[in-house]
């Protein structure tokens, strides 16, 4: 049985979802802080059986303890945590207290209860460095001053330094570029908020009319002057996911990184996709200067995902904002 911390959000809603149709058995942890039981029944609907969960805030140690103990779990998926760049920056105590806290209280929560293989969804901003060519290999600069990606740099340091002091830990860390789209038949997708955090879910409410139009930032050092950005499916992160779980259950006290990344493109031309998708031209603005310093490039091609778990992004961009629009139209149709 696995668990999956986060499994009522985005990432983790999906992921739960991938593995039930694969056969495995899983039980959701989910505080509802960025998600609701909407999800479970969608993901209960899809399934068409009773899923497992239980409301846990992960900093809890003792009463996550009791969740391992309650079932046979031996995998865990950590798919929770605060994903903003631009929030971090007005938030940073929360993305600390949230991220940081959150690892530790579920390892050690792990170590209590013998449960030692983990997968971690990181992020391939964590190195901190501006190029489309990044490797597991490049170095990661702890210089760079973003409160989530700082976070996201001592959460790996935690899991690494944990790994050493057991031989029976089996880890890996899944660096993952933007992710966008949404399951099969438009039935489980991002939820959208009033107020949302990424791009191409503030460009979808300016496609229907909700907003007037998006604020764009155009002084990145990139072709267009906006900054440009790995995006792979949700679906093709899930066959990550799969993957690495099979490919751990052939390894012996690893700890692995491998970037996960997809089609890379700027957000002007992603903008252009989502016109072109939902047939409505989005009004762009030029957004005010700030001092949030974003990384002109993040990208990878994800040599190692392919060579070690024979992983690749297979979903192009079109259908990553085609699946999403269509979960987005679903839901505004109240179904």
């Amino acid at each position: 049985m696995i668990l999956v911390t986060g499994g009522l959000g985005f990432l983790g809603s999906h992921i739960a979802i991938s593995l039930i149709t694969k056969g495995h058995d899983i039980v959701i942890v989910d505080n509802l802080s960025n998600s609701n039981l909407q999800i479970l029944k969608r993901l209960e609907y899809i399934a068409q059986k009773y899923i497992a969960f239980v409301k846990v805030d992960l900093r809890n140690t003792p009463a996550l303890i009791k969740v391992l103990e309650s079932y046979p779990i031996t995998a865990v998926i950590h798919a929770a945590g605060f994903k903003s760049l631009a929030e971090s920056v007005i938030k940073p105590l929360e993305y600390y207290n949230a991220n940081v806290s959150c690892i530790m209280s579920l390892f050690r929560a792990m170590q209590q209860t013998g449960i030692r293989t983990c997968i971690y969804l990181s992020s391939l901003q964590v190195y901190g460095r501006s190029s489309l060519n990044l490797t597991e290999d490049t170095v990661i600069n702890y210089a760079y001053d973003n409160p989530y990606i700082r976070s996201q740099q001592m959460v790996e340091q935690i899991i690494q330094d944990t790994f050493i002091t057991d031989n029976e830990w089996k880890i890996t860390i899944l660096r993952v570029g933007n992710v966008v789209g949404a399951f099969e038949h438009a039935i489980l997708g991002e939820m959208i908020p009033p107020f949302p955090k990424n791009i191409v879910s503030l460009a979808l409410q300016a496609s229907i009319g909700i907003r007037e139009n998006i604020e764009l930032k155009r002084c990145s050092s990139t072709q267009d002057f906006t900054v440009e950005r790995s995006f792979v499916h949700v679906l093709d992160l899930c066959s990550a996911v799969e993957q690495s779980l099979k490919w751990l259950s052939l390894q012996s006290h690893i700890l692995e990184i491998f970037n996960i990344g997809g089609y890379t493109l700027s957000i002007i031309g992603l903008i252009q996709v989502i016109e072109n998708v939902t047939g409505q031209k989005i009004n762009a603005i030029s957004h005010a200067y700030d001092n949030f310093h974003e990384l002109a490039q993040i990208g990878t091609q994800s040599i190692k995902a392919k060579e070690s778990l024979s992983w690749q992004a297979k979903r192009t961009i079109q259908q990553m904002i085609s699946d999403q629009w269509q979960f987005y139209n679903q839901v505004l149709n109240g179904r």
